[in-house]
């Protein structure tokens, strides 16, 4: 995504619309989501992108790793860290399809992510509105927050897991 005179250029296309642009990243995210699913993770895909291309991506791995901290976007943003070769990942902008817990909300504000686009709102563990907004704190950076962008994706993806996991369990 480059800016240039006012207008919005994504991959040589003139764009007025930052929700397409959205849209499209969260697609991606949501391919992601179906890689975990298919390992049995909780199914979330995260990409974090700078100047209009995903630099890095992640998806839950909790499961196989048996790590609490594997969640998509603590290692998105490890990779993007690593690549780019600072911690500090201004200019970047974080897509995941699940809105960011306690502990990935606090990795976006420490490394200074611009803006958080999530897909689905979460009701359990949202750290951007839903149970407590880290926004509202006096922290020292403040991304912008878009949430419910193809929620509706993200969420059916979601329960679908649960729905799955639930009848396995019942068995």
């Amino acid at each position: 995504m480059a800016q240039h005179g006012g207008l919005l250029y994504f991959g040589g296309v003139l764009v007025m619309d930052t929700n397409i642009i959205d849209t499209a990243f969260m697609r991606e995210a949501l391919k992601l989501a179906e890689v975990a699913a298919s390992l049995g993770e909780v199914p979330v895909g995260c990409v974090v992108v700078r100047d209009g291309k995903i630099i890095s991506s992640g998806y839950n791995r909790r499961e196989c790793e048996q790590d609490a901290l594997a969640h998509a976007e603590i290692r998105a943003i490890q990779i993007a860290c690593e690549k780019i070769g600072y911690w500090r990942l201004c200019g970047c902008d974080l897509y995941v399809t699940l809105e960011p817990c306690i502990m990935c909300a606090g990795a976006v504000l420490n490394s200074r992510i611009d803006r958080v686009i999530f897909g689905a709102y979460d009701p359990k563990a949202g750290a951007f509105g839903s149970v407590l907004n880290l926004n509202e704190y006096n922290f020292n950076h403040k991304p912008e927050i878009i949430g419910g962008i193809l929620a509706e994706q993200s969420s059916a993806l979601l329960s679908g897991f649960f729905r799955n996991l639930r009848k396995e369990k019942s068995i």
